[in-house]
């Protein structure tokens, strides 16, 4: 089934999307931050996000990994 019509997989892909992006930003500031439009400015806001709200991802991601691991 794609992530796409399943709700956990839909938001797992999203955290993931949200940490990678946080973390390449981390590690290579100029590429993301050269790309503030268009399709790849979404790969800015979400690395904005990662930042931002970071302990609400971190949060986020202990939830989702302790649902895969006991609930699925």
């Amino acid at each position: 089934m794609s992530a796409l019509f399943n709700f956990q997989s839909l938001l797992s892909v999203i955290l993931l999307l949200i940490c990678t992006c946080a973390y390449l930003r981390s590690i290579f500031p100029g590429f993301i931050d050269r790309n503030k439009t268009g399709m790849m400015g979404t790969f800015w806001k979400l690395a904005r996000i990662g930042e931002r709200k970071s302990p609400y991802v971190a949060v986020c991601c202990l939830f989702m990994a302790a649902t895969v691991l006991f609930w699925s």
